[in-house]
């Protein structure tokens, strides 16, 4: 008889194992047995909890979007002004939490599976809309009626340099990335910062 209480633990070792495994493979080709062996448990228990290798990739990318989304709340709640909500969000999408290894290079497959598979497209969509009304309110007051089209700049950028991240070596650098994306900020608006 299982324990009480495993299922969740099991499942965010699984989760945590499956986005350790897409980073080091650099795509979604990694199996079940490699995420349950690097979990410390059986290909038979991983699909037990998940059902299905896309659906453990839709969970691991279900925990990255959650925990990006609580460092972004986290780090507006303390911002003060325009200025400091948009520093707040660049500084969480860079932060050593979200722009390690391992979430970029499963990002990057994410990017791809939602390509074919509705639910990750879906995610990817909450995600974007979630960053582009972030984006847009701290915008407003520094760009008018340019908001909506900096944004979608910014937007792209931030992805951007995701996605150049996967051609580096070595650990990423959150604090260059934001600062590429400030420069991008200060062009486009032309001002001082």
């Amino acid at each position: 008889m299982p324990k009480l209480g495993m299922e969740p633990i099991r499942k965010e070792a699984l989760v945590k194992a499956a986005i350790v495994e897409i980073g080091r493979a650099g795509s979604l080709d990694v199996t079940v047995s490699q995420i349950a062996k690097r979990a410390g448990m059986s290909a038979a228990l991983a699909h037990h909890y998940f059902g299905s290798k896309e659906e453990m990739f839709l969970a691991a990318m279900r925990h990255i979007l959650t925990l990006y989304g609580a460092e972004v709340r986290g780090a507006l709640a303390v911002a003060e002004g325009a200025e400091g909500r948009l520093r707040a969000i660049l500084r969480a999408s860079f932060s050593p939490g979200n722009f390690r290894r391992e979430a970029v290079g499963a990002w990057l497959n994410f990017w791809v599976l939602a390509q074919s598979q509705p639910q990750a497209r879906r995610l990817l969509a909450i995600y974007q809309g979630r960053l582009r009304s972030n984006l847009l309110s701290a915008l407003r007051p520094m760009a008018g009626e340019r908001a909506g089209e900096v944004a979608d700049g910014l937007g792209a950028l931030i992805d951007g340099l995701y996605l150049r991240e996967v051609l580096k070596t070595g650990a990423p650098d959150g604090a260059a990335a934001v600062s590429v994306a400030l420069s991008y900020l200060k062009t486009t608006l032309g001002t001082k910062r």
